[in-house]
């Protein structure tokens, strides 16, 4: 039920895709979206936190089917605007990124609260096999119902109100997932601030902001791309991009307890990279098949690892927070990574630069600095170690005691 419901968000939020398209129709540019799109994620960051807590308090059921609502409500809410200039687009798009926010961070908490640490990585990986399965069935019905030569205000109408129908759809699986599970009646709350400097994972929450800007580029950049190389659809590599992340995801599903999350992390990064520098060579629309492979390996790869190795840190107790704290990462990333890579593609244009090919090279080398730095600032292990699991040396240090008096 859990993966049924996530499948349809994922439809849901593929069919935004098209985001790019409501804000040239208003008017906008690359610029006006980079800004719309980072200023949404200012939301999705602030409350994420708030979010943890409220899944920590009272269990991850109540704010899935909360934010099932939201979401479905924001959707509708998109057909009354009819400018990108006004402060109503972009706390739309904050209420949006909030309530995507709260879906999958809830449904991450369930799903990974079911399991033990060990096999965390491998259960939150498989569930987001649903999100690629999502994510190419939006993406072509996108392309399905703005074919038209000229899109206008009917397409995207469209687009919103099937996004908000699938939410609502959504919301009978996600109660069918979560019905008959105890909720946590803890009464006090729990000091948010204090929790989070106790447990933070350390370099993972760089490594997640620096991923969390180059996964996002497609959905919000690859349709002006392909406009300016005047390829009209991009569903593609989204259909590349998911069955070959899901394909690695099953392969791939136990390498975090065998080889380790730190070395996997870095292979996603590296491989992340290398897609970001073939877009490079993109001159048709079948070229979108070589980023996709190189986006679909290392979105299976990075994803769950840096979440089991970010969460990892945090006792079960706060294991909403703990997720919370992790996508808050990749909101991060979200955040400054689009509102930046919209002013390098308007700079470089400015000062004779080719515009996509810098922005990708800019995202390319990013990758490169912070796996580096990753490297070599964290032991070839899984990452953090376990907080949860401190009264280990404290026995250490008794049995030390009783040697020592018996021999003296």
């Amino acid at each position: 039920m859990a993966y049924a419901g996530n499948s349809l968000i994922t439809i849901a939020v593929a069919l935004l895709y098209r985001y790019a398209d409501f804000v040239t129709l208003l008017g906008g540019t690359e610029f006006h979206l980079g800004w719309i799109v980072g200023v949404g994620m200012i939301g999705s960051l602030l409350m994420r936190f708030a979010l943890g807590s409220g899944i920590d308090r009272y269990g991850p059921r109540r704010v899935w089917l909360g934010s099932l609502v939201l979401f479905s409500l924001v959707c509708f809410a998109h057909l009354s605007i009819t400018t990108c200039h006004g402060p109503a687009i972009y706390l739309l798009r904050i209420a949006l990124y909030s309530s995507i926010a709260g879906i999958f961070g809830a449904s991450i908490t369930f799903i990974s609260g079911r399991v033990p640490m060990a096999r965390m990585a491998e259960l939150v990986g498989m569930l987001g096999t649903s999100g690629f399965m999502g994510m190419v069935v939006g993406s072509m019905l996108g392309d399905l119902l703005c074919s038209t030569q000229a899109i206008g205000r009917p397409q995207m109408n469209q687009l919103f109100v099937l996004s908000g129908a699938l939410s609502l759809v959504a919301i009978v699986f996600a109660w069918l997932a979560t019905r008959g599970s105890s909720q946590n009646l803890r009464r006090r709350r729990a000091p948010i601030v204090a929790l989070v400097r106790r447990y933070q994972p350390g370099m993972v929450l760089l490594v997640g902001i620096a991923a969390g800007a180059a996964l996002a580029l497609p959905a919000t950049f690859l349709r002006t791309f392909a406009a300016e190389l005047g390829i009209a659809r991009i569903g593609l590599f989204f259909a590349i991009y998911s069955p070959t992340a899901i394909v690695t995801r099953v392969v791939t599903r136990r390498a975090g307890e065998t080889i380790g999350l730190v070395p996997m992390t870095l292979i996603g990064l590296a491989v992340l990279s290398a897609g970001n520098l073939l877009f490079l060579s993109v001159e048709a629309e079948w070229q979108f098949l070589f980023p996709a492979i190189g986006y679909g390996i290392s979105h299976a790869i990075l994803f769950p690892t840096i979440t089991a190795s970010g969460t990892g840190t945090f006792p079960i107790r706060y294991r909403g927070l703990g997720t919370m704290v992790i996508l808050a990462a990749f909101d991060t990333g979200q955040l400054f990574g689009a509102p930046l890579a919209g002013a390098i593609l308007h700079g470089s244009g400015l000062i004779g630069l080719p515009r996509y090919p810098t922005l990708f090279v800019a995202m390319a080398c990013l990758l490169g600095i912070v796996g580096a730095g990753y490297a070599l600032t964290t032991r070839h292990g899984d990452g953090p170690p376990n907080r949860t699991h401190r009264p280990e040396p404290v026995k250490r240090r008794r049995k030390k005691r009783r040697v020592l008096a018996a021999s003296g």
